[in-house]
Formats: structure tokens, sequence, C-alpha cells
């Protein structure tokens, strides 16, 4: 499968900065090979990174800069809209994910890369859900917002308490923000 077949979905990036190191090293792994996301993924990213991790703008910025590097952004549109809309109606999926879903059909994708919706399902006959966290034939635990930040060697501003390293002395493996 080629990294523009893939389209990744919000909670796999923000598992970058999670601090359970499995799943950080597995998306890692998986967003080194690039692929595709959205501008719906920008976006969720960052209110979630903003709200719910406390990440001050600069700090968004230069984290996404890093996945933009490695992944091709294709828009939200009118199509998209109503491409999503029929999804959500055929498949019962929210209309969040249905955008999603409708976002990486758009673009080519055969692969949605996402924790959040069944792993296996078919969608339009063309885009398979994988779960990248997915361990013999079952979930692994815990989300994203159920686990404790990154190690000090990561993001050591998710624990809450603000430290005075710049991002970019801050380390991310293979993905190049250190």
């Amino acid at each position: 499968m080629s990294a523009a077949e893939r389209f990744f979905d919000t909670n796999v990036l923000l598992y970058l900065l999670s601090g359970d190191d499995t799943r950080a090293d597995r998306a890692e792994q998986e967003l080194s090979a690039g692929g595709v996301i959205s501008v719906q993924v920008l976006n969720e990213f960052a209110s979630v990174a903003t709200r719910r991790l406390e990440m001050s703008i600069a700090e968004i910025r230069e984290v996404l800069a890093t996945i933009r590097s490695v992944c091709r952004i294709v828009p939200i549109s009118g199509e998209t809209h109503d491409v999503g809309l029929q999804i959500a109606e055929k498949y019962g999926l929210s209309v969040y994910d249905a955008m999603m879903v409708a976002s990486a059909l758009l673009a080519g994708c055969n692969t949605l890369v996402s924790e959040d919706m069944q792993h296996g399902q078919v969608i339009d006959g063309r885009l398979e859900v994988r779960n990248p966290f997915r361990r013999s034939g079952s979930d692994v635990g815990d989300r994203l917002l159920h686990t404790t930040p990154r190690s000090e060697t990561r993001w050591p501003s998710l624990s809450g308490a603000r430290d005075s390293a710049p991002v970019s002395s801050r380390r991310c493996h293979n993905l190049t923000w250190y």
C-alpha cells in the first residue's frame, strides 16, 4: 500500500502527543510513511490540542508543520459535505466521521487509518478502515485523553505544567521535532 492511499483520522495524529508510548510510537511509525489528511483533521487537531491538551498556538503550528511535511492535505468542499451526508445516512456514522470518510474517498484513498471506526469495515466498496492500534483482533485499551501525558523528553507541557523548553527542543522520534 502506498502512503498516498492512506488517509489519517485526527485520533491517530493526536496519539503522537500521548503518554502511551506504545501508541505514540505506532502513530509515528504510521505517519512517517506519509499519507493524506483533510483540513478537517487539521482543525480537529488544533481544537483538541488547545482545549484539552492546553498547547499554545505556536506549539500547535510547529507540530502541524511536521505533520504537513509528510501528509498531503485535501480541502473540504461542498462535494465533500454532500458525499459525507450520504455516507452518514447509509452507514450510520456520525456526521464528522462521515465527512472524514468522504474526504478519504474523494482523495482516492483505499485505507482510512482510524481508531474510532470499525476495524475492517469497507465503505463504498473501496475504503477499508484500519485501526493501527489493534492487536490480536482486539483493541488495546484506553483512548488518548485517558492516558497520561508524554514523558519529559516528549511534550512536557501536556501534563498541564508549562516548561521553558521550546517545542523545537522536544522529541518526537522520526517525524523530527526535537
